[in-house]
């Protein structure tokens, strides 16, 4: 049975952008949307670049869809699925994560 491993406190976090983390032995990008207030984790390796990078990315939205560019190749991933918007035969991996008592904490999907 899986369970929530902390990662950093909230305030850590930059608004409208990514940070890197160390769970379990890999490199996951956490982005925290202030207007929405939403976090999301995704894989930090860009699977088109090759390099661990997505945490450095862009953040944007398509029709309320949240994405980040990959900083390399600009690629758009999105937040919620990790699949890649302009070519989908890419996706990043996903983490559940939530905030509890001012801990960003994650769990694997699924």
């Amino acid at each position: 049975m899986s369970q929530w491993i902390t990662i950093c406190k909230h305030q850590e976090l930059s608004e409208n952008s990514g940070v890197c983390a160390l769970f379990e032995g890999q490199q996951v990008a956490v982005f925290y949307c202030k207007r929405n207030a939403d976090l999301y984790a995704v894989s930090n390796f860009d699977p088109i670049a090759q390099a661990n990078v997505i945490s450095r990315g862009i953040m944007g939205s398509v029709q309320e869809q949240a994405y980040v560019a990959s900083p390399l190749y600009k690629q758009r991933f999105d937040l919620n699925t990790g699949i890649c918007i302009d070519s989908p035969e890419f996706a990043l991996k996903t983490y559940l994560v939530r905030i509890e008592a001012d801990q960003v904490q994650l769990k694997k999907a699924g």
